[in-house]
């Protein structure tokens, strides 16, 4: 049943309006609807869709909630970064770091950030073996 069903992800934002306008100029990403002011739904040119919907529990995972997979990791990791976005670093077995970027042996290029919301996302360089 589920392993033909589509996955999205739900982002919580605290502050809807503050969360639209980080990811509309950081990320260049703008809503495609907006729900009754409690969500908004994206929609990226690769077909992926989200929401950010509005909860007080916003940025309290601290782990990565969702991904981006984009070509190529350290050009776009530059780009976010002149745009004000700051980069997460941390340590894990066999991760080595280039600046904001690091490399992991069978999982290739992979730079962490914050949105407004305190939220955890990801720049990867896709899934391997999903090509």
């Amino acid at each position: 049943m589920l392993d033909q069903a589509e996955v999205t992800a739900n982002i919580p934002a605290a502050d809807l309006a503050r969360a639209r306008a980080f990811y509309a100029d950081k990320l260049g990403v703008t809503p495609v609807q907006e729900m009754a002011g409690v969500a908004l739904l994206y929609r990226t040119g690769a077909g992926s869709v989200f929401t950010i919907y509005q909860t007080e529990h916003a940025g309290r995972a601290g782990h990565t909630i969702a991904q981006w997979h984009v070509a190529d990791v350290p050009a776009a990791a530059r780009e976010l970064a002149a745009k004000g976005v700051r980069f997460d670093h941390f340590d894990a077995p066999g991760m080595e770091w280039d600046g904001d970027v690091s490399f992991t042996e069978g999982m290739g290029h992979a730079a962490w950030f914050r949105d407004s919301e305190d939220n955890v996302l990801c720049l990867d360089s896709g899934v391997p073996g999903l090509d």
